[in-house]
């Protein structure tokens, strides 16, 4: 079978012909400098068409042959050849004409951008340009291509959860604010700015205008006050959802505070350290516990430790999210921060009024009269 004809199949050029191929070496020394060229010429009687108007118009003349670098065949590099062809358009004036495997002047078929920035999702820039044997500035401008045409062409419409999140980029208190749509069956990145501060989430909603926003009915934030606040002003109907991560590592920072007391007061009293070197025994995930941590729990259990106690309230408070009504989760969760705020455990009531002040759920405000009464 000829190449033409796999060309033609897998890769067919509406108005153009594959005219040949020929195998070409820059050195009869060194076989690894074999190359393909391909020869494209356009079809018989075809007009050639205005690159800034999109319609087809007389010829004027032809320019120099030029070579656009196709995927690699067989691990031989591939270049189009072919001599572009200038139009004498009545809108646009004398123009090259447009030619379906590339845009403007780029050296690079439109198939090897699209190559080369899916291979630039899986590996290092550096590694995709070592191994297809391009520059680093071709498989940039290939993934700035696609990021462009992706800008230019996707659709906000339809959005009905987002997520907001950062993430830290460099050494020191250097933030991105990223948002995501996060719908079931549609997953993706919508905005990226720079520092974590409410005006870049302002900026945000000034881009996705208000129509969209009214629209939103989920926004799943972490407990950041700079991002509630906004949320609160420019999407007051949406249900702001804090994500389990950060409600857990709030309230696993309360049982590590109250572990380091107790520790403390322990050593100083000269009790036995039982609670020494406990910490990730406590806070792990019972499912990853070693057996060893497994058995020190155990131990622990049978001692009437504040730690203990500040454990077992958390413990209790990992059913909340096995709830599927959402009366039943309000009446657990009104209970639970009731036996919370009686625990008297210093920081385990701390974290609970950072939960209830910044949560958005119908109960806050009987709950903030109940903490009001337990802290006086």
């Amino acid at each position: 079978m000829l190449l033409q004809t796999i060309l033609n199949k897998v890769h067919p050029l509406k108005s153009f012909v594959y005219s040949s191929v020929k195998l070409m070496n820059q050195s009869q020394s060194c076989t690894h400098l074999y190359f393909l060229i391909v020869q494209i010429i356009p079809r018989k009687n075809s007009k050639p068409v205005c690159s800034g108007c999109g319609k087809k118009s007389s010829g004027y003349d032809k320019q120099k042959s030029r070579d656009y670098l196709f995927v690699s065949i067989w691990g031989l590099k591939c270049y189009f050849r072919y001599s572009p062809r200038r139009v004498n358009c009545k809108r646009c004036g004398v123009l090259i004409e447009a030619i379906p495997w590339s845009d403007g002047k780029s050296k690079l078929t439109l198939t090897m951008r699209l190559f080369l920035a899916q291979w630039a999702k899986k590996m290092s820039w550096k590694d995709v340009s070592t191994s297809f044997n391009v520059s680093w500035e071709s498989v940039f401008r290939s993934v700035k291509y696609v990021v462009d045409y992706g800008l230019k062409n996707r659709s906000l419409d339809g959005i009905k959860a987002i997520g907001i999140d950062e993430v830290k980029y460099k050494i020191g208190h250097q933030y991105l604010t990223l948002v995501y749509q996060i719908d079931v069956g549609s997953k993706r990145l919508i905005y990226i700015a720079k520092d974590r501060t409410s005006s870049v989430l302002y900026d945000f909603f000034h881009f996705f205008g208000k129509e969209r926003t009214q629209k939103l009915e989920y926004i799943c934030t972490d407990m950041w006050k700079a991002y509630l606040k906004v949320i609160r002003e420019k999407a007051p109907y949406a249900l702001n959802i804090l994500d389990r991560f950060h409600l857990k590592k709030h309230l696993n920072e309360a049982l590590n505070d109250v572990r380091k007391e107790e520790v403390l007061k322990l050593n100083e009293g000269g009790f036995e350290p039982i609670l020494k070197n406990t910490r990730w025994a406590l806070l792990k995930n019972p499912k990853n516990r070693t057996k060893a941590q497994a058995t020190k729990i155990k131990e622990l259990l049978r001692y009437n430790l504040k730690s203990i106690r500040c454990y077992l309230h958390l413990h209790e408070f990992e059913k909340f999210w096995k709830y599927t009504s959402v009366t039943w989760a309000e009446k657990f969760l009104d209970s639970w921060c009731t036996s919370a705020m009686r625990s008297k455990i210093a920081p385990l009531k701390a974290k609970v009024r950072i939960l209830v002040k910044k949560s958005n759920l119908s109960i806050v405000s009987e709950l903030n009269t109940r903490i009001k009464s337990f802290s006086s």
